[in-house]
């Protein structure tokens, strides 16, 4: 790996100020002072210091966003701030991609990684893994609502979706609460499904996926790297209806 990399995977700056610094003789490589931006270095074995400060690499970063509105899920926007604008310079270095999306006006759970394969698995089809929401719908549920999402909605294109876990927090006339569980991503899904039974979702938030769940404790439009007992949360099963 080159040098240059390295270090600005670390969090040292761009490449344009990675190279600057090592044009200033701030940088070793095993004790050697290194300028050469193409100088190789093997993240297993070589020590890499900046003024003293050890460069630790690591290849991929995994972040919980506690997404706002206003904000859309892609990695770079011309008109529209996007969740990767709100993350730190050195976060940014490792190019991270948002897993899926959530809707400019869907706040919640956001997992964003450059782990490609921690990706496709949470996102594949074969894999259904669950995605649980909190909503607030306009008017009262109709009784009948929990079968029909437990069977599989039709929307207005004609597709069926996959068996939906509804839980009812709160059935009132003018606005009710509730959690509704799915195992796909089809566009605009939630909203989809509740209009196809009459109803309008207000405000929606994702709070889980598979097992791991938003904390609490982090406010809208922060994040944070995601633990080692959180990682490991994510290639868990679950079984929606248990």
């Amino acid at each position: 790996m080159r040098i240059d990399k390295w270090l600005s995977n670390t969090g040292f700056g761009s490449r344009k100020e990675v190279k600057q610094l090592l044009r200033s003789g701030g940088v070793t490589l095993n004790g050697d002072v290194v300028k050469d931006p193409k100088t190789q270095a093997n993240p297993e074995k070589d020590h890499v210091l900046v003024h003293g400060e050890e460069a630790v690499y690591k290849e991929y970063i995994y972040l919980m966003m506690n997404k706002p509105q206003g904000v859309i899920s892609a990695t770079e926007d011309s008109r529209h701030e996007t969740v990767i604008d709100l993350l730190e310079m050195e976060d940014q270095a490792y190019e991270p991609f948002p897993v899926g999306r959530l809707d400019k006006d869907t706040e919640g759970l956001l997992i964003l990684t450059n782990d490609g394969q921690l990706s496709h698995t949470l996102l594949s089809p074969k894999k259904h893994v669950p995605k649980t929401y909190f909503a607030k719908i306009n008017g009262a549920i109709p009784e009948d609502t929990f079968e029909k999402f437990t069977e599989g909605i039709v929307l207005e294109d004609g597709y069926k979706t996959q068996p939906a876990k509804l839980e009812i927090i709160e059935n009132a006339l003018e606005e009710s609460e509730v959690l509704l569980t799915i195992t796909e991503g089809k566009f605009h899904q939630v909203k989809r499904m509740f209009e196809a039974v009459g109803r309008k979702v207000t405000y929606l938030q994702r709070i889980q996926m598979g097992k791991l769940k938003l904390d609490d404790t982090l406010p809208l439009g922060t994040y944070r790297e995601l633990t080692e007992e959180e990682l490991s949360l994510l290639s868990e099963k679950v079984d929606v209806f248990e």
